[in-house]
């Protein structure tokens, strides 16, 4: 991608429609202004892993990625820009962004696709051979599968600049409706009970068949224990005659 731009000094006032932008590396800072209209076509289509060739008026032409864009952010344009000076053929550590392509076994069957890093640091061998995207093929994957920075096919030369167990992408079970997180807690509440002693289990599973509410299987087992207390002193007492 080609830019012109018009040489700038610090602090000088712009022309209409121009932005300030700024290209630099270890030993060279460079200021010039691009037409905001051009440039804004340009990010949109190329964003920051797209390879631009910038010729400043009565200079050379230096290759240059972006690095950062201050927006309006009212208007959502441009408003200033910072390139990063590059060399062709030395190897460049970059962001890239992740898509997904096709649709997976898991969400077929209700599940949802959670893509977890959208954009993957790789190194590639030099500016020209940067990927503008990497895709993750998911048809394949069932619910509870996932796709690891390791697992995705990079182009040749590249390399990954991340922990290869890093998790990109993954396939979620369905979210539960209001009623069955409801239904959820309660069994797990009913289960407590149970085992503290409060609920039988008999009165644990009226509740979760929808017979009884807690509190009736409470007072149930309750009075079932006190029955049980009262027959225990009547036969105490008996024995003691």
């Amino acid at each position: 991608m080609e830019l012109n731009a018009k040489p700038r000094k610090s602090q000088e006032k712009l022309a209409e429609g121009m932005i300030p932008a700024v290209a630099y590396n270890k030993e060279n800072n460079v200021s010039f202004a691009l037409d905001r209209k051009t440039f804004d076509r340009a990010f949109r289509q190329t964003s920051t892993t797209g390879l631009y060739d910038i010729t400043v008026e009565g200079q050379e032409t230096f290759p240059a990625l972006v690095k950062t864009v201050q927006m309006d952010k009212r208007r959502r344009v441009p408003i200033h820009v910072d390139f990063y000076m590059v060399t062709y053929g030395e190897a460049i550590e970059v962001s890239v962004p992740v898509h997904t392509k096709g649709k997976s076994q898991g969400e077929i069957m209700g599940g949802l696709l959670d893509t977890v890093v959208h954009n993957l640091a790789i190194i590639a061998p030099g500016p020209r051979r940067i990927p503008q995207e990497l895709v993750v093929d998911v048809s394949k994957l069932q619910i509870g599968d996932h796709v690891t920075a390791g697992q995705i096919t990079l182009p040749e030369g590249v390399k990954l600049n991340v922990d290869e167990d890093q998790v990109v992408v993954s396939v979620l079970p369905p979210r539960l409706s209001a009623e069955e997180a409801e239904a959820e807690t309660q069994a797990a509440q009913v289960a407590g009970l149970v085992a503290s002693g409060e609920l039988t289990e008999e009165a644990a599973a009226a509740v979760l068949e929808g017979e009884a509410t807690l509190e009736e299987a409470k007072a149930e087992t309750t009075d079932e224990a006190g029955d049980t207390a009262e027959a225990g002193d009547t036969a105490s007492s008996e024995e003691q005659s």
